[in-house]
């Protein structure tokens, strides 16, 4: 018998964001609500195949205590999360002003060390800004593999989308982010056009550059790996 599916957790919140512009409060609702259908609609139709169990933790449940709590609750569970919420240097944005930074991963941290915490992190996928300053606390908590973008990501979609397919197609979690990265900044980059002037395309534009993604930890790892004692 084969090892067991892993859970997915889904923490999604987009809030009615879109960068530092001021919305009306009907349009803020509104890009709030159709952007976390899009999300689930696309989860749903490449992930469920996949995992034995997906949590989405939305709107309201976006907190960092209803992390915690979907993290204990799987158990001995392989788990893969997905962040799906805006984000600043040390953290990323939950529900209204909830956070997951220090005083999350602190605590986590502590109740692994008590033993009781049994989760098995294995991919961490962030699309939140500044991911890459939240990398190392996933693997001090067991994830393999981990992505970031160096600052704010402007490149949400088709990110999500292309990475799930490869991810969950049996490729590589570095090839995957790499390869939603490029498409998602080659057909950005035909509307933020390189800056490097006299035709040089070597200079991306600086949304682009932003939005670059790094994997720390285990780039070759595949989703058919369960991790130790899976």
């Amino acid at each position: 018998m084969g090892s067991p599916s892993p859970q997915l957790i889904v923490f999604l919140e987009n809030a009615g964001r879109a960068g530092h512009l001021t919305l009306p409060e009907w349009a803020s609702r509104a890009m709030d609500w159709s952007a976390e259908e899009y999300a689930k609609g696309v989860i749903w139709l490449q992930a469920r195949r996949h995992y034995r169990r997906i949590v989405v933790l939305e709107d309201e449940q976006a907190t960092a205590a209803q992390l915690w709590e979907a993290l204990l609750q799987a158990g001995d569970a392989v788990i893969d999360l997905l962040i799906l919420v805006h984000g600043q240097t040390g953290y990323a944005c939950g529900y209204g002003e909830h956070q997951v930074g220090e005083d999350f991963f602190a605590g986590m941290h502590l109740l692994q060390e008590a033993g009781l915490a049994h989760f098995r992190l294995r991919a961490v996928y962030q699309m939140n800004c500044y991911g890459c300053s939240l990398a190392s606390h996933w693997l001090a908590l067991g994830a393999q593999a981990v992505n970031g973008a160096v600052g704010v990501n402007w490149l949400p979609e088709p990110s999500l989308s292309v990475f799930l397919n490869t991810w969950l197609g049996g490729r590589p979690f570095g090839e995957a982010v790499a390869r939603s990265n490029g498409i998602a900044s080659r057909m950005l980059g035909q509307v933020w056009r390189p800056t490097g002037g006299n035709g040089d395309t070597r200079v991306p534009h600086p949304k682009i550059a932003s939005s670059q993604m790094l994997v720390f930890g285990d780039a070759g790892l595949r989703k058919q790996d369960m991790g130790a004692g899976a």
